[in-house]
């Protein structure tokens, strides 16, 4: 059964099989979302609800949003990669100078920043232009596992330890949560690069 909001925002060929699908659903959500539709919110409240609704496959549910986004995001890689700087530009628009910058900077940081934070942020963009620019695959997939790994599984931890007033409390407390995902990612991106950096013999 979906929450009360996905209906209204997901259209009736998706959210029939979504509602009956399960883990499966979320992934196929994801997936579509990540790559050729848009459907902001919705894999954050199936991952939310689903994990209420059954919490022992919370792990289950935050795994199938993180692969289904991931693939979604490879798919767009390269779609990207194919159409060139001029599709891309022509997609990012007024932000295409800001995210070949972020991009050409930094490809893990560029790609994992804008994967944990919420919408408005224009995160297809961003993997657009990891496609354009061609930020290593290894490099990408990494950054969107660690991203959106650490989002789908946040969230349903905190559906499984409060319930219903999860959602309420990611939406009242979505600076904090943004913070402390962004505070991680850039953690782990410094231990691993010292840990990578070349020893002096």
């Amino acid at each position: 059964m979906l929450p009360p909001a996905v209906p209204y925002k997901l259209p009736n060929w998706l959210a029939g099989p979504v509602a009956s699908l399960g883990g499966l659903g979320i992934f196929l959500v994801a997936f579509l979302d990540s790559s050729v539709l848009s459907f902001p919110i919705i894999n954050d409240l199936l991952v939310i609800h689903l994990s209420i609704q059954t919490p022992a496959h919370m792990p289950w549910y935050a795994l199938m949003a993180t692969l289904g986004s991931v693939s979604g995001c490879v798919v767009l890689y390269y779609i990207a990669r194919k159409g060139g700087a001029a599709w891309f530009r022509k997609r990012a628009g007024t932000r295409a100078a800001q995210a070949r910058q972020w991009v050409e900077r930094n490809g893990f940081l560029a790609t994992a920043i804008p994967a944990v934070l919420p919408p408005p942020m224009p995160f297809k963009v961003f993997v657009l232009a990891a496609g354009v620019f061609r930020v290593p695959l290894r490099t990408f997939v990494l950054a969107l596992l660690l991203a959106r790994g650490l989002r789908y599984f946040a969230e349903g931890f905190l559906a499984v330890r409060y319930g219903a007033a999860a959602a309420g409390w990611l939406l009242t407390h979505k600076l904090e949560f943004t913070a402390i995902a962004l505070a991680l990612i850039l953690l782990s991106y410094l231990i691993s690069r010292l840990l990578l950096r070349p020893r002096n013999l």
